[in-house]
């Protein structure tokens, strides 16, 4: 078996590109980041003619100057590990576009090979491409591909292998001309970088030069920190661009892609594309885009996509979630069973069996909205749905691409902040990106939905569907308004314009869409296992320790007795009876002073001043604080708090009776809660995340900000109620 090979897929967004590399390596994959950033990286190792190959998936990019942590990350992929090959998947339909990418490949003396993905497509419109001519004018090996159906694989794979062993994983780089100015220049700052051999261990002298005429912020850092020269090309640089401002006012970077356009154009009017023009007719895409993105009927169809989408979860989710609810509560009872009365079976059943278990209970339910969302991704609707929101969210300070994580983080209630902050890696601009991830946690997410349904089913018990409706609208417009705020304060900067393919409409493949729903399951069920079991156990230890002083206990064991004993000497029915009530008072009472004796007790006593403005009890001080760990764990620990046990977050109709019985819990109490569940700070969880897509100053920010925010807000409702 020969050494082996590293080939890269890379490709325009929407291309095929992750298609064709699910369908290359199957289950053989691995899923990490890039070194630096938080951009997901997969690849997987298959054997091709005996030669053992890893196949490296690359963010889809539209260009190697690099806007985004993709376009970076895919650069410095190249660059660093120098793979053997690239497959750069390229959408036959949208061929001059996509053959920017494949140029600057050639610039930067990238060994390429051209895949003419979803030819079929093409030829269903009459069009024809003449790969053969395309690959003698590029001087590189063209296959025509089909990725959903496997059609080309064998042959490209085989050219990727047969291009690289031939070049060794170099050729020599693409020179185009661009234009007069920019030539000289370019030619002047070549010879200086090649006499000074300044970044040319890794990189061409000319892709060099380049880059400091684009003004590539990323290659200028590396040049700074290489040596001098660096501040006489940034000069020479500078007065191009100066030149070229007065001369033709534009920039160089802008001429550049202006010149690369036109290389492109050049080559495709040499009879490389051809179309039986007595058979055009209007695509199907456009013509389902003509309904589906109307002003008028295109808002109206996405809300009944989205809502069909949320129908479908809980139709489809609901049955094999009790399934999975009886199967934790099976090992609840048979570890009650097999291991003695005491603290340790308390710590498995309470604090590891039901706090993991509460977590994948909703699984079904996530995997069911996972695959409805992949199915709609890969479909081509939710390009749609950012298109036509984007008028809206520009008027807040955001953009087209934030819809995504504001919907995946709860906009349709039940989903995830987690991944919905993750889903901002989209955004080019830093500062919208900024702006979104920080919002994004005010949406209804899964945990925060059993603690609303709690709430309205004690205290709003006829109006359950709209209470939950204004809710849900109420996180989007303070997501809408704080996002506005924050972009006219702590993340000022001008707003980026909204650039996104509509690629056109396909039916899924069925292994596509499972690959991804378990992906992003997968990450879910991690978090349950690691996280939630972590913060379940502290919880109940937090809530079980230190326990009441010998006396204490003493004193209720004694009231305990003398029932007891009042018990054996009667038999009278109506006596026992209240006995027993009597029985249960005391260990009602028992509970409650341990809990306040216990540490969480005793913080949620000690806020308890404080809090008290906004209608929060020494209980429901403790459910918050659990609340900061995870929003899952609020209605358990409320539960445990007012001495019912745990609670099951999907049945705790008998908290909602005890809540709407307690004199110090009012109605204005429950909406105050509401307000401070829906806004305050993010779980444990989606802080980390935060820290790591953003830096950990915007994760504390966001911890403490919302927060403030959250009980300024429900102060003010429950002083206002209150007082009417």
């Amino acid at each position: 078996m020969h050494a082996e090979m590293t080939i890269a897929l890379a490709g325009n967004p929407n291309s095929g590109k992750t298609t064709m590399f699910n369908a290359l390596t199957g289950a053989r994959q691995h899923v990490g980041n890039y070194p630096g950033v938080t951009v997901t990286k997969k690849e997987g190792t298959i054997t091709v003619n005996g030669t053992a190959t890893r196949i490296v998936d690359l963010p889809g990019t539209y260009s190697l100057t690099p806007y985004s942590e993709e376009e970076l990350a895919a650069r410095n992929f190249l660059i660093g590990e120098k793979p053997h090959a690239v497959v750069d998947v390229v959408d036959a339909g949208t061929l001059e576009r996509s053959l920017y990418l494949v140029v600057q490949f050639l610039e930067l003396g990238v060994p390429v090979i051209v895949a003419l993905n979803m030819i079929d497509e093409l030829k269903r419109r009459n069009m024809f491409i003449d790969s053969a001519k395309l690959s003698t004018l590029l001087g590189v090996p063209v296959v025509e591909t089909i990725a959903r159906d496997g059609q080309g694989m064998d042959k490209m794979l085989s050219e990727a292998l047969d291009h690289a062993k031939a070049h060794k994983g170099e050729v020599e780089p693409l020179r185009i001309s661009y234009g007069a100015d920019i030539d000289a220049a370019l030619d002047e700052l070549e010879q200086k970088i090649m006499a000074a051999r300044f970044l040319t261990d890794r990189l061409p002298a000319r892709w060099v030069a380049l880059k400091y005429l684009e003004g590539d912020e990323e290659v200028l850092e590396r040049g700074r920190k290489a040596g001098p020269l660096s501040d006489e090309l940034e000069s020479r640089a500078a007065k191009l661009a100066d030149h070229v401002k007065k001369t033709l006012d534009t920039t160089p970077d802008a001429l550049i892609a202006d010149h690369r356009y036109g290389f492109i154009s050049s080559l495709v009017k040499q009879d490389v594309v051809s179309k039986d023009v007595t058979h055009e007719r209007l695509q199907i895409s456009d013509k389902l885009d003509r309904v589906l993105t109307n002003t008028f009927l295109g808002p109206i169809i996405m809300l009944g996509v989205l809502y069909g989408m949320f129908q479908l979860t809980f139709a489809v989710g609901e049955i094999p979630m009790g399934w999975v609810e009886e199967l934790f509560g099976w090992l609840s009872g048979a570890a009650e069973a097999a291991i003695p009365a005491g603290l340790f079976q308390s710590l498995i059943v309470s604090g590891v069996i039901d706090g993991v278990g509460g977590v994948l209970g909703f699984v079904p339910l996530i995997l069911v909205m996972f695959f409805c969302l992949s199915f709609l991704e890969d479909f081509g609707y939710m390009a749609r749905m950012a298109y036509m929101l984007d008028r809206v969210f520009k008027m807040f300070g955001l953009h087209g691409s934030s819809v995504m994580p504001f919907i995946i983080s709860g906009g349709i209630p039940g989903g995830c902040a987690v991944p919905g902050v993750m889903a901002a890696r989209t955004l080019r601009s830093p500062r919208e990106k900024l702006a979104t991830i920080l919002t994004a946690p005010y949406l209804s997410c899964g945990a925060k939905v059993p603690v609303f349904i709690l709430l309205i089913a004690a205290f709003f018990p006829q109006q359950g569907a709209d209470a939950l409706f204004i809710i849900t609208l109420a996180g989007w417009a303070m997501a809408l308004i704080v996002a506005l705020i924050l972009r006219k304060t702590v993340i000022k900067g001008p707003a980026t314009p909204f650039l996104m393919e509509l690629p056109p409409y396909r039916i899924p493949t069925l292994r596509g869409v499972l690959i991804h729903t378990w992906e992003r399951g997968w990450q879910y069920i991690k978090k349950a296992g690691t996280v939630i079991l972590a913060i379940s156990i502290l919880l109940w230890a937090a809530m079980t320790f230190p326990g009441l002083p010998e006396d204490q206990s003493q004193a209720f064991e004694s009231q305990r007795a003398a029932v007891e004993q009042q018990l054996e000497q009667t038999s009278d029915e109506t006596a026992i009876a209240s006995l027993n009530e009597q029985l249960g008072d005391i260990d009602h009472h028992l509970a409650q002073a341990e809990l306040r004796h216990s540490f969480a007790g005793r913080v949620g006593t000690f806020f308890e001043p404080v809090t008290e403005l906004a209608g929060f009890d020494w209980r429901t001080n403790i459910a918050l604080f659990g609340g900061f760990a995870a929003k899952e764990v609020i209605v358990s620990t409320m539960g445990t708090a007012y001495s019912l046990g745990e609670v099951d977050a999907e049945d705790a109709g008998s908290l909602s009776d005890r809540l709407a019985a307690d004199e110090a819990f009012t109605m204005w109490s429950a909406i105050s809660l509401i307000i401070f569940t829906l806004l305050y700070a993010p779980c444990f969880v989606t802080v980390v995340v935060i820290g790591r897509e953003s830096g950990w100053k915007w994760a504390a920010f966001s911890v403490v900000f919302n927060t403030a925010l959250a009980y300024s807000l429900a102060t003010l409702a429950f002083q206002m109620g209150s007082a009417l």
